[in-house]
């Protein structure tokens, strides 16, 4: 692995100025190192991290790639991660007019990881640079500890997918709570409304107090607002400790509770671990946007290196190279799902579509079909109105919002229904609906969406840690419920149990009768318990 040459570095230099002068924002600074096929094998597995700790699953995904690559040999174009600064990869064997479309590819993914609002918790952080911090203190601790590091990153990763991702993008938009703020909210919030409920004009005239204190007197507001208000209510000061005894606790996801509160991890002896399991939810917490904008991500790097690459004087002599390689790329299958097709295209409908007018209320009083078809406000906002999904949005409200009728019939997409024909004995694939909300719907299925389950704080006593599992329809997968728990007993040092949903049978019925009616899956709340590492499932009435 080594950094491209000084010819290739200006090919990228001046992508960049046409990037920028077409609306696309990214750092000045980016690495680009030329790889072997053999160096994507063994950087895949790590996300193409080098510095991320090792770990015995990557090995077994190199040997897999290599057995992979054996049978079908193939060119991977290029890769790109999200750190700062941002570092790509590229095949060692490419022309430099494929490099010029890759080129404008990757820098259209840098621009969605330094733009897209879902990766914002990562805008100040250096993965790489914290990685390879990570992996020396894992290499020191398997020094010291042995296999039992090994033990401690398996059953921290059979339940990274349930760290509270959401959680910590919401601490970026709120400031950190204080004293001095509980207090404020409590008085307004709490004491005024539910202990004295106050008349409206009152507590009116108690806000306009409290913002006359904080113009006259800046950082004495807050003492001097309290001091009137200690006068006229002495027992507030009580009311708020008691109120700040009781307050709500921090939510927490699972390895953060077991961090806090587990008593195994909580004695010196064992305090090692805790670095172990900090590191392996930190790693997941920095890749989930990557996993929830699949489909915009890849769409919108897509679009760009088509749109780029066709103004480009350079494609000049490789028009029909370009047509070959980027068919194999955003081609729609009739079957399955191509996140760069999709997305691409979907982009490109939206654009159109802003573009006339389509997204506004005109528009949608709209009833006659013939009318929609020729409507045409000529707003000229297409693209800055894909530039602003771009920010905001993942993948769930972007198929959710923007995928309709008239996308799926524009490109005649369709949901398959798979049937076995009984004289041939072979499966058949077949259209089952071109409805554009069940075509959404399965978009919606195949996206990324882990359980969530929470702490029962209640509950969790005794030396008991009691999951709960917010059903949505699915139900766990069976097979991992075992490990999981095991390894989360590790961890707690007790009893765990889980509640949750499974598929119950009928009872059957007494003699024959014709079935007139297909009964509906009924579901069965039931609750795992796995104590000196033996589970055991009881049902819930």
């Amino acid at each position: 692995m080594q950094l491209i040459d000084q010819h290739t570095k200006k090919i990228m230099e001046g992508c960049k100025e046409r990037a920028r002068d077409a609306g696309l924002s990214f750092a000045d600074e980016t690495l680009e190192y030329v790889v072997t096929n053999r160096d994507m094998l063994e950087l895949s597995p790590k996300v193409m991290i080098p510095t991320l700790y090792d770990y015995w699953v990557h090995d077994v995904e190199v040997l897999k790639g290599k057995g992979r690559y054996e049978l079908y040999p193939h060119n991977p174009y290029e890769t790109v991660i999200n750190t700062r600064p941002a570092i790509s990869f590229y095949n060692d064997n490419n022309p430099d007019w494929l490099n010029v479309m890759i080129f404008y590819h990757v820098l259209a993914h840098v621009d969605f990881f330094q733009n897209n609002q879902f990766f914002r918790h990562t805008w100040e952080y250096d993965l790489a640079g914290q990685a390879l911090a990570d992996k020396r203190l894992i290499a020191r601790l398997r020094s010291e500890k042995g296999r039992w590091v090994d033990y401690v990153i398996e059953f921290a990763r059979g339940v990274d997918n349930l760290v509270d991702y959401f959680g910590e993008l919401s601490q970026l938009d709120r400031p950190p709570a204080t004293h001095l703020t509980r207090r404020r909210d409590y008085y307004f919030d709490v004491f005024l409304q539910a202990v004295k409920k106050v008349k409206t004009a009152e507590y009116i005239r108690e806000i306009e107090r409290y913002n006359d204190c904080q113009n006259k007197y800046d950082e004495l507001a807050d003492d001097t607002f309290f001091s009137d208000v200690a006068e006229k209510y002495p027992e507030f000061e009580t009311m708020f400790h008691k109120y700040l005894e009781v307050l709500e606790p921090a939510r927490l996801d699972v390895l953060q509770f077991l961090l806090e509160y587990s008593p195994f991890l909580n004695r010196d002896e064992n305090k090692w671990m805790k670095s172990v399991i900090d590191i392996v939810r930190k790693t997941s917490v920095y890749f989930q946007p990557q996993i929830r904008t699949k489909i915009m991500n890849e769409g919108w790097a897509s679009y760009w290196h088509e749109t780029l690459f066709l103004r480009d004087e350079r494609i000049k002599g490789h028009e029909a190279d370009f047509a070959r390689i980027h068919a194999g790329v955003t081609s729609m299958p009739r079957v399955g799902l191509n996140p760069y097709a999709l997305g691409m295209r979907l982009f490109q409908h939206i654009e159109e579509g802003a573009g006339r007018g389509k997204y506004t209320h005109d528009y949608h009083k709209l009833a006659d079909a013939w009318q929609r078809e020729k409507y045409d406000a000529a707003t000229g906002k297409g693209p800055e109105f894909i530039f602003h999904l771009r920010e905001h949005m993942a993948d769930f409200l972007f198929l959710n919002t923007f995928v309709d009728q008239e996308f799926v019939n524009r490109h005649r997409l369709f949901v398959t229904g798979k049937r076995l024909n009984r004289q041939r004995m072979v499966w058949e694939y077949y259209v089952k609906s071109r409805n554009a909300d069940e075509y959404r719907q399965m978009l919606l299925e195949l996206l990324y969406h882990p359980p969530s389950i929470a702490i029962d704080r209640q509950k969790s006593d005794g030396g008991t840690l009691s999951l709960v599992h917010r059903f949505e329809g699915k139900p766990l997968v069976q097979e991992f419920i075992a490990g999981t728990m095991l390894g989360i007993e590790f961890l707690w040092g007790g009893r765990v149990q889980l509640e949750t949903s499974e598929v119950t049978l009928p009872p059957p019925q007494e003699g024959w009768a014709p079935a007139e009616k297909k009964e509906g899956i009924q579901w069965q709340r039931v609750v795992y318990t796995m104590e000196g590492r033996k589970l055991r499932k009881e049902n819930l009435q």
